[in-house]
Formats: structure tokens, sequence, C-alpha cells
């Protein structure tokens, strides 16, 4: 599919001559202010670059390609102005929000030697999230296999706090989301040096003694430290290090909106999800456990409590069965905590059934340390 060019002006004129010099070499579609425009990359995109002049009524330039920057962040945005403008064009380079601006009026060849140049750099920014989502997202998925097999309390904790943090990421639209989903499935990593009895503990919020508190509160930075040289996973190494101890940001700071882009909305959305996990570990409802999340005002902001409601339910087109440990599939979910014959945990109740935990329970299951069946959430 050729890749496509979106301009924005609020002089049709102007528009149909854009159209009329470039139709030969790009795909070149248009938009009379920003408004529409909006609604064009909402409906019709995505458009590899847009390109919108600064004086329009309403909304201009640069304010509408900030909105672009919220609403389609890989999208390559560039300004036409005049030198009457050239100030305001600047700030708007400068706060990161435009990759270059352009003086009017543009000759065509200049005007389309700028947009290969960011077709150019909208492919790049393409094969990077190509890179993330094939290499290093199979690279997290083998850690949490790993945690799966290790610590199954852990793994389901971090299974219900990547739920949750998802429907965050999509309530406030931040960019790059996988960044905040991997912080939550690795979140629990450092869980894999404790003890499972003492992580079952803690997570339920039994009474510790100060050194076996000591340990659990020591699994974030030992996460942290497990990550952090693997390139492109410091931001995420950090987030986890910062889920037990992030505090609120000044005064007027503390929007997610205004954190967009940042790595601190990662580590506030970590710790809430983490409160809200272990009041729902202890038996509160969604109802009661947001209830208790606004009372603690001074540890998190209420704009992010409240967008916690209205989740949807996991398991929601499923339904309860007792199933044979060998009937298993991939994506069934355990609804039982399944422990050996000695009493020790083995796996979490709520854990997604993976390739990796199946063959660790029918191993079990043969040698006759577990039931043969289970109860499952199975699709309906």
């Amino acid at each position: 599919m050729p890749d496509k060019i979106l301009f924005v002006d609020d002089e049709p004129a102007v528009l149909e001559g854009y159209k009329r010099i470039l139709h030969r070499e790009f795909d070149v579609n248009t938009a009379n202010g920003g408004e529409q425009a909006l609604a064009a990359i909402r409906e019709t995109g995505p458009f590899s670059v847009v390109i919108s002049d600064m004086r329009m009524p309403g909304m201009n330039g640069a304010q509408f390609l900030a909105q672009v920057r919220q609403t389609a962040p890989d999208t390559i945005r560039m300004l036409l102005t005049g030198h009457a403008d050239l100030n305001a064009a600047m700030d708007a380079v400068n706060e990161g929000n435009i990759f270059r601006f352009l003086t009017k009026p543009c000759e065509k060849e200049v005007l389309g030697k700028a947009i290969t140049t960011g077709l150019v750099q909208y492919r790049l920014v393409m094969a990077e999230r190509e890179l993330l989502e094939n290499t290093l997202m199979g690279s997290i998925k083998v850690l949490t296999d790993v945690l799966a097999a290790a610590s199954p309390e852990a793994f389901g904790r971090s299974k219900r706090i990547a739920r949750y943090v998802g429907h965050l990421v999509s309530k406030f639209g931040l960019g790059s989301p996988w960044r905040f989903e991997a912080a939550a499935m690795l979140s629990q990593l450092g869980c894999v040096m404790l003890d499972p009895e003492l992580v079952q503990a803690a997570y339920v919020g039994k009474s510790l003694s100060p050194e076996d508190q000591a340990r659990f509160a020591a699994h974030p930075q030992t996460a942290r430290d497990l990550l952090v040289h693997i390139p492109r996973l410091e931001p995420i190494a950090w987030m986890i290090s910062q889920q037990l101890t992030m505090e609120l940001l000044p005064t007027g700071h503390n929007s997610p909106a205004a954190m967009s882009g940042d790595i601190v909305p990662g580590a506030r959305m970590l710790k809430l999800a983490i409160a809200f996990d272990s009041y729902r570990m202890n038996g509160k409802s969604e109802g009661q456990a947001i209830a208790s999340l606004r009372e603690r005002h001074t540890e998190f902001e209420k704009e992010l409590v409240d967008a916690l409601t209205n989740m949807k339910s996991e398991g929601a087109t499923m339904e309860v069965r007792k199933i044979a440990v060998s009937k298993l599939v991939t994506g069934m979910i355990l609804h039982q905590e399944i422990r050996n014959r000695a009493g020790m945990l083995v796996v979490a109740n709520g854990q997604e059934v993976t390739h990796a935990l199946l063959i660790k329970l029918e191993s079990f299951a043969q040698a006759g340390k577990i039931d043969k069946e289970i109860m499952a959430l199975v699709p309906v």
C-alpha cells in the first residue's frame, strides 16, 4: 500500500494546487482545516506525512499538528508558514511537535524533497516498531515464560497488572503503549529470587517479619538490575524500579495527558495497578478497591483512579468448566490455584495457559503430582 500524504489548509484552491503538482509522485489527500483533517486521520488513516498551513481559522497549524502528535504519534508532521509566522514555527519545532517547517511560497522541488525525506523518516519509525514487536517483545515473552515457571504467583499478578495498565493506557491514549505493557508484564520479575510462599504472603497482605519485608521490597530493584543492560529496555527497567515508591509530582504536573510520551506515567500507573490488585486479592470488589484508592489522595491522582472504572471483565466470553489437563489449550485461564501433593503452589489462580505452562502441567499430571482435572475458563 503506497504511503499517503495529507495536506491541510483552509483554502480549497491551495489544496487543489498541491494535488495538481504532486499527484504523479505521491498519494496526495487533502483536508479543509484542522477539524476535517483530524476526522480524516481517524477514519481513513494512517497517513505517513501530514503537512499543514500555519494560518488557519479556529485551530492554527501548530495546534493542529500537536493534536496529530497525540492521535497518530508515528505520523511525520510538517508546517508550512510565511515569514511573519517564523517565530511561532520555530517554537513548534523546539517543542518537538514538528519534524520540519517549510516557508511559503514553497517550490515544487523543495516540497517534493521534504516529503521524500519525511517518508524515509516514517519508514525508519515503522522499521523500529517492527523490531520492537518482533524481536524485543519476543525476548520479553521468554522472560515472562521463565517467570511463569519459576514463580506462578508472581506471573499471575503480572498478568492482572498488565490488564489494568493496558486499560489505563487505552483510556489516556499514551504513545508507545508497548513500553507500559512490557513494564507491567515484567514488574514481578524480581520475585524469581524469592521464596514462593513469601511472595504469596506479601501479595495477600499477610504480616511479614522485617527481614522478609525488606527482601520483598527489594524485588523491583532486582528486576531493574536484570533488565537495565538489555538495549531499549532501560526505560522499562526504570518504571519497574519505581513501582512501590513513585511519588506524586508537584501540583499541576500529575495529569497523565500532560505526562504523555514520558516514562513517569508508566511508573505512576504501575504503582496504582499494584495497589488495586492488592485490594482485589484481599477480597474487595472493584468498586470497593477504587473507593479505597480514592482515599489515598496523597499517593494517587484522582484522574488515574477514576480511569480504572468500567474495566472490561476478564473472561467475559468464557465459561468455567472442569477439564482434563491433557485437554488444556493456550489461551484458557485457570480458575483455581494448583498445588502439588506437598501443598506447594504450582500455578496461581487466574493464570493464562501458555505453551510453557502446558508442558509443566502435563509433566506434573503424568507424574501424579497434581490432579488430572482442573477448573478453567474456556471459550464459549
